[in-house]
């Protein structure tokens, strides 16, 4: 969900942005004042409900803060923000799959550390949009995913088809608060709101275990990391990866090496025209001075012409033209992306769903029809084929066994019947419109 923003933080918005802009070595000195404003904390309010997401530590949901008043709860907030008695909460770590295997930790701050957090970035994030490189695409405004991949494809098409696969090891955990500090006070010089982001990367991280024994880290003490899950953790990780970015174009990197990069917060990948291997190198030397390093056994180059990788959930690489069989440069929904939707499908259609038809099949199309909406562009007829039949086996077996049909119900629910009367979205239905350009 998307809220607008107000006129009169758009207007603030657009004064910082192009001040920063216009001036690359201004500091800004008063800022804490916006961030304890009213419009704006209710502004970021707003924004975090919309987000949804679990309570923190604290137990406390948006219900029940509605329950008991949101504008005295807000006004609370705003009061201990201007008396600077303001103290973040622990963060609540929970751990959730990754896409690879393994598990990825998943910090989640309280409701009101997640409201000031918002308005904070409300207020920063465009003197740091103002410098962050043209390369970076992750969680920046009017800047999406799908616009880096449609970058790389651009790229392998124009001949930069030797590729580092970067993976950098436990990136949001490994940045080190000393220098990331020094990369937010290039801009900002308001003590408040430095101590501010000082309070968040040193708020204790609670965990329990199975038995809910309680153990907490981090703290005070802690040197490291921006817990993924804060609001501002992903201005904070941009704005660190911006050193690297920035290097590599002010050091001549891209010139040396023939090479162009493509970023998505800590995911990246070098795409050169004949000097990976360098490029590689050299990454792997200025990581390391920047304290994080490459996961090496993630980490290789590959000849794009001859081999795939995986980027943002898309395969890029050779593709056979169904056709003619001729090959081609493509982009393709990953494999590991469809089994991820499809296992998505299969734990919303199980037998303990005694939802209402209607409700499950909206849910189910929602959740289809957002897979399809990032998974709309180069070469996608497979994706969409293996999708569409993999709904339709599930849908047919949940309504098989709802109604208790003695059969596989091939003949009660054809094809035509789950896609048509039931009113099941299938994405071979979708309009996909002409096939990409990969013109720069």
């Amino acid at each position: 969900m998307s809220l607008a923003t107000p006129d009169s933080i758009r207007k603030l918005q657009r004064k910082l942005y192009l001040k920063a802009k216009d001036e690359p070595a201004f500091r800004f000195y008063l800022l804490y004042d916006k961030i304890c404003r009213e419009d704006i904390l209710r502004h970021a309010y707003d924004l975090a409900r919309a987000n949804k997401g679990a309570p923190g530590v604290d137990g406390v949901t948006f219900a029940t803060i509605e329950a008991a008043g949101r504008e005295e709860w807000l006004a609370a907030i705003r009061k201990d923000l201007v008396a600077k008695t303001y103290r973040p909460q622990p963060v609540r770590r929970v751990t959730i799959p990754k896409p690879g295997g393994g598990e990825r930790p998943l910090g989640i701050p309280t409701i009101r550390d997640r409201v000031v957090q918002t308005a904070a970035k409300l207020v920063l994030e465009p003197i740091f949009e103002a410098d962050l490189d043209p390369a970076a695409f992750g969680y920046r405004p009017k800047r999406s995913g799908t616009d880096a991949i449609k970058e790389v494809h651009a790229l392998l098409c124009g001949g930069y088809t030797e590729v580092v696969d970067a993976d950098l090891s436990k990136y949001f955990d490994t940045i080190p608060h000393r220098d990331l500090m020094q990369s937010v006070a290039r801009r900002i010089v308001d003590r408040h709101v430095l101590r501010l982001i000082k309070l968040w990367l040193k708020a204790p991280v609670e965990e329990r275990d199975g038995n809910g024994a309680r153990r907490m880290t981090g703290g005070k003490g802690s040197r490291r990391g921006t817990p993924q899950g804060g609001v501002v953790s992903p201005l904070l990780a941009n704005l660190y990866m911006n050193r690297f970015l920035k290097h590599w174009r002010t050091s001549g990197r891209g010139a040396a090496f023939r090479a162009h990069i493509v970023a998505y917060a800590d995911d990246f990948v070098i795409l050169s025209g004949g000097h990976a291997a360098e490029a590689l190198a050299w990454t792997r030397q200025v990581m390391a001075r920047l304290g994080l390093a490459l996961n090496e056994a993630k980490t290789s180059v590959r000849d794009a012409r001859r081999e795939r990788f995986d980027f943002l959930g898309y395969t890029f690489g050779p593709h056979r033209y169904r056709k003619d069989g001729h090959w081609y440069l493509g982009a393709s929904p990953s494999k590991k992306s469809v089994r991820r939707l499809t296992a998505k499908v299969s734990d919303l259609l199980v037998p303990g769903n005694m939802g209402a038809w209607h409700e499950v099949r909206d849910r189910l199309n929602r959740l289809v029809g957002g897979w399809a909406a990032y998974f709309g562009y180069g070469t996608r007829l497979m994706a969409y084929r293996a999708v569409d039949n993999h709904v339709y086996d599930r849908v047919r077996h949940f309504l098989v066994r709802r109604h208790k049909v003695p059969s596989r119900g091939t003949k009660r629910y054809p094809d035509g019947v789950v896609f048509g009367d039931l009113g099941v979205l299938r994405l071979r239905h979708v309009h996909v419109g002409a096939r990409p350009s990969a013109s720069r």
